[in-house]
């Protein structure tokens, strides 16, 4: 056998790392939709989130997350930072929507990614689509195209620090 060659390494044995993490969110998910926690329900979805999760985790390394006390304060405060970004976005859309004149200057801009990690950086597209008045358009390298609604500045720093500065320090410190 030629020595470049590899030699395959033995796959370890128990849970592949991120599978409890997955399926935690994934459950959550599953009783928010349902929302009720009737035991039928509630078996159901644990026993599919874990099935889900365990797929996921094998197939894939995006989903080994080290899970940190650092990482789960800045994913709490990540996630309250994008509720109130979110309620921002839906009053702004509010005061376009029974404006008696819609005044606005829809446009594509060109943003810095500042994430490395696959899903940092879905996590942080969706954080964008899901506030209202602003879609990502496409993602080259790393450069994000958002259609923004009201356009505010063409600048790509001042854009990114509009759109993206509220996510960034906290997505950073959770996925890199």
């Amino acid at each position: 056998m030629p020595e470049d060659q590899a030699t395959p390494q033995p796959r370890p044995s128990g849970l592949p790392q991120g599978v409890v993490l997955l399926a935690s969110f994934l459950f959550v998910v599953w009783l928010v939709v349902n929302s009720s926690v009737e035991a039928p329900i509630v078996a159901i979805g644990a026993v599919v989130s874990f099935v889900l999760a365990w797929i996921f985790a094998r197939r894939s390394d995006v989903w080994k997350i080290t899970v940190t006390p650092a990482r789960a304060v800045h994913f709490i405060a990540y996630t309250g930072v994008f509720l109130v970004e979110l309620v921002k976005a839906n009053l702004n859309m509010l005061r376009y929507v029974y404006a008696p004149r819609i005044v606005i200057r829809p446009g594509i801009v060109k943003v810095r990614m500042p994430l490395t990690s696959p899903i940092g950086r879905l996590v942080l597209a969706n954080s964008i689509a899901l506030t209202p008045g602003s879609l990502v358009m496409d993602l080259r390298g790393d450069a994000l195209f958002i259609h923004w609604l009201d356009v505010k500045t063409t600048d790509p720093e001042e854009a990114t620090r509009m759109i993206i500065g509220p996510f960034e320090k906290h997505l950073g410190a959770v996925f890199g």
